[in-house]
């Protein structure tokens, strides 16, 4: 399996190139006008509600024999509430995710500190790595928290920025990689 992802790396080296460069512009975008960004992830999170409370809705309405009807049409319900919701006020959508990304960062960064602590001897020098993004995460939280509810207007979009920057990188550097390792494997 690994020969068959190196040959289709080797291969293809251009389009993950290509999505590497789309991936860090896009993520520059979002850190230059993180409001607009945490909008646009707030409208697709929407759609993808909206459009699966209806796939869930129909599908439920489809099979109102099997178990567990009602369950099934009150989570299409809620998933197309929530969409609606999402699209129509954009901003409580935004306020509400920015809440729930602050949690996330929470527990992600306490669940880290207990891990790398935890795991301190068998991880040589490495859990001081782990420990540190712990802090990190929980850092990021308090900033976002402290701020709220002005940092629902960036903090998604700046943190997807980032993220789209880093991944873009990432893809960069693979294809880059693969594309020096393949004259020497035809050759």
């Amino acid at each position: 399996m690994s020969t068959t992802i190196t040959t289709s790396l080797r291969a293809h080296w251009q389009v993950f190139l290509a999505e590497g460069i789309l991936l860090m512009i896009l993520g520059v975008l979002a850190i230059v006008v993180p409001n607009v960004a945490t909008l646009a992830v707030e409208a697709l999170i929407g759609w993808l509600l909206l459009v699966s409370g209806i796939v869930g809705l129909i599908a439920t309405l489809r099979m109102r024999s099997a178990p567990g009807f009602g369950w099934s049409l009150l989570s299409a319900a809620i998933a197309i509430a929530a969409g609606v919701v999402l699209l129509i006020w954009p901003l409580s959508g935004a306020l509400s995710l920015t809440l729930v990304l602050t949690a996330f960062l929470t527990v992600e960064g306490v669940a880290t500190i207990l891990y790398a602590l935890e795991h301190r001897r068998e991880l040589s020098g490495r859990w001081g790595l782990m420990l540190f993004s712990g802090g990190v995460d929980l850092i990021l939280a308090a900033m976002i928290f402290a701020g709220f509810p002005a940092t629902a207007a960036w903090a998604i979009g700046l943190l997807m920025g980032i993220n789209l920057v880093f991944g873009g990188s990432a893809l960069i550097a693979m294809a880059l990689h693969a594309r020096g390792a393949a004259p020497s494997a035809a050759g």
